[in-house]
């Protein structure tokens, strides 16, 4: 079956150093993470964070959310590692592909949570910081499914239809379909729709947050909102197996449920921007005593005829977190 206009996959999706494999999911899933981390610094650092934040945070937040991406995809496809003639060990084997985008965002915020609250960061503030990082990383992680010939749609013969071959995912390569080749068909690029959506929704986030000041965690609950759209009119055009309820996949429902509580944060929360990016005051450095600006060591604040002390009257630095806190009394708590 040959057809002249279409995307090619590719044939091989892992290499060997030696008697290390190298696989393009996972190579793709690390480059995601990197573009996310690096974005979620420049924009934390703007909003006047500490770049070991988002490193102490991220840590957290891609532990736990690369152990819920997995547990998410083998709780809803366990029938590829339990029952009959399955292994259950090849639950664990995370480089042979299969991470469930919403058990890795639900576990990836309870590990970011984690994170800000052993640093004293206020949870939002972090959120609406990551929220672009996270859709690109989303967009970039896609391609390890081109290199997999996976999440395909159904047949097509649009010009920009996707060649898919016969493939083994473990052994990294394609293989004979048993018709002498190892095209198996052309359909609908998924992957490629996700991909481009994800990388569009993240423009999006910035460009918003410029043009708006937008409500406490409300950036992140936009991007939640954009990704459910865009995942549920996605998932209507893939092919593959999937769990139903009422006639509805799984992943969905999912998307239904993720898209309207997001909305109802937005809502309540629009016309609440964050104060502070931290919860409790930032280390200072302590600055000279009192009797030391006064103009001498140990000498009294001021002299004998009730003059003010020279600098006495002078403007102190205050920390933007603390000047806040005055001015809202109690707002950090919020």
């Amino acid at each position: 079956m040959r057809s002249v206009a279409s995307i090619p996959s590719p044939t091989q999706a892992v290499w060997h150093l030696g008697p290390l494999p190298v696989r393009a999911y996972a190579l793709c899933i690390v480059a995601g993470i990197f573009v996310c981390v690096a974005l979620t610094l420049r924009r934390w650092r703007a909003r006047g964070g500490r770049d070991e934040d988002v490193w102490d945070v991220a840590f957290w937040a891609i532990i736990f959310g690369i152990i819920g991406g997995r547990l998410y995809h083998v709780i809803t496809d366990g029938e590829k590692y339990f029952g009959s003639g399955r292994h259950p060990i090849d639950a664990l084997k995370i480089w042979d592909g299969g991470l469930g985008i919403w058990g890795a965002v639900a576990l990836g915020v309870l590990g970011a949570w984690i994170g800000c609250r052993r640093k004293g960061i206020r949870l939002t503030a972090f959120a609406d910081a990551a929220a672009p990082g996270l859709a690109f990383a989303q967009g970039i992680g896609r391609w390890g499914n081109w290199f997999n010939n996976e999440l395909f749609g159904g047949p097509t013969s649009v010009p920009w239809k996707l060649q898919i071959h016969c493939f083994d995912t473990v052994a990294g390569h394609a293989v004979d379909c048993g018709t002498g080749t190892t095209v198996q068909g052309y359909y609908q690029p998924t992957f490629l729709y996700e991909s481009l959506w994800d990388i569009a929704l993240g423009f999006a986030l910035i460009w918003a947050a410029r043009r708006w000041t937008l409500g406490r965690g409300n950036e992140f609950a936009l991007y939640a909102m954009g990704y459910a759209a865009g995942r549920a009119w996605i998932e209507a055009l893939r092919s593959d197996f999937a769990h139903e309820f009422l006639g509805v996949r799984l992943n969905d429902w999912t998307a239904i449920v993720v898209f309207l509580g997001a909305l109802v944060w937005f809502i309540r929360h629009r016309d609440h921007p964050d104060e502070s990016l931290y919860t409790r005051p930032r280390d200072r450095e302590t600055g000279p005593s009192e009797g030391e600006a006064a103009g001498g060591e140990g000498e009294p604040a001021a002299g004998g005829n009730g003059e003010a002390a020279a600098g006495e009257n002078e403007p102190r630095p205050v920390d933007r977190d603390d000047a806040r806190s005055s001015a809202a009394p109690g707002e950090s708590d919020r």
